[in-house]
């Protein structure tokens, strides 16, 4: 998911500081998303296996190593199967009228029916087992008692703990009829992350990631988000290697065979400057104006990478989503 709890070295309080590519003016989405009720926090059955953090919480700090063995790899590939599965599942419940806690407990039983813990739930006090967010929110959404409405684009964001490794995947989806320049961002977002995939290559720095999905983002007049990243995952759900969405000079961390992280980038119509919700997990544009994201978890190969998040069957839920949406 967007990181469940990416947030970059960058203060939030530092963001106006910044100098931003000027973007051209847009509309804020209208009717601007405001939280709604929240209903009891979903159980899982004791015979399912969960991550450490599931009864207190707290992850505690990243110990793990950023390259996977062979058979922490292939329990990915499961992992990342499943989180794929579940995410084509919900895929057709999502419509008008229809609530995000209501796409929450599908997905949650989904998870479970596939042996898995759905990772976000407790990961830091997190309350529910995916993230909707829904136009203007960046990530994090909590699902809750809104409905979604004729128009809205909505993130999805599964994440699952299965064999003892997380899978990590979202896609954008469009609710009923969606104006053109909503249309427009999902596809370039989408565009983004497999530009930002394709420059992964063992040897070269891992900023050559960032370099290419903000390089997309300039030539098609979009901002790109700093204060949420990609991240490392594996045994852990965010282990400390950080992947930005943004060229960063500085970030040389070379890129090696056996590396596993999400490549999750959010891209905005308007001024990428974000804002938080009080309940410290939503984060929304400032501007109000409407962001996107899709999401991938990826093994480096010798070649390049290997998509993880894709079905058994090989099916990316992001290539299958926009097929039907096109």
């Amino acid at each position: 998911m967007l990181e469940l709890f990416k947030i970059s070295p960058d203060s939030l309080f530092n963001v106006a500081k910044r100098k931003r590519k000027k973007l051209s003016t847009v509309q804020a989405s209208l009717p601007p998303v405001r939280p709604g009720m929240l209903s009891p926090m979903r159980t899982v059955p004791i015979s399912i296996n969960r991550p450490p953090y599931a009864m207190t919480g707290n992850p505690g700090p990243a110990m793990s190593s950023n390259v996977r063995t062979a058979e922490e790899a292939q329990k990915m590939r499961i992992a990342g199967n499943a989180a794929a599965e579940v995410l084509l599942e919900v895929g057709p419940h999502v419509q008008p009228g229809v609530t995000t806690d209501k796409i929450d407990q599908i997905a949650h039983e989904a998870i479970l029916a596939r042996d898995a813990y759905p990772s976000p739930l407790n990961y830091r006090g997190y309350p529910k087992s995916v993230c909707t967010s829904v136009n203007e929110v960046i990530c994090h959404g909590i699902p809750d008692s809104r409905p979604l409405a004729n128009g809205d684009i909505v993130n999805i964001d599964v994440t699952l703990y299965k064999g003892g490794v997380h899978g990590d995947t979202s896609v954008m989806f469009f609710v009923g009829e969606v104006d053109e320049e909503s249309r427009r961002l999902v596809f370039e977002t989408r565009a983004a992350l497999y530009a930002g995939m394709d420059s992964v290559k063992p040897g070269e720095p891992i900023n050559v990631i960032g370099r290419a999905i903000e390089n997309h983002a300039r030539q098609h007049d979009l901002g790109v988000v700093r204060e949420f990243i990609g991240h490392g995952i594996g045994t852990e759900f965010h282990s400390g290697l950080q992947i930005k969405h943004y060229y960063d000079p500085y970030d040389n961390t070379v890129i090696v065979p056996g590396m596993t992280f999400t490549i999750e980038p959010m891209l905005t119509l308007g001024n990428p400057a974000c804002e938080m919700w009080d309940d410290d997990w939503t984060a929304v544009t400032r501007d109000g104006s409407r962001t996107a994201q899709f999401e991938h978890t990826l093994l480096v190969t010798e070649e390049g990478v290997e998509i993880l998040t894709v079905t058994g069957d090989g099916i990316a839920p992001a290539e299958e989503v926009l097929k039907l949406n096109n």
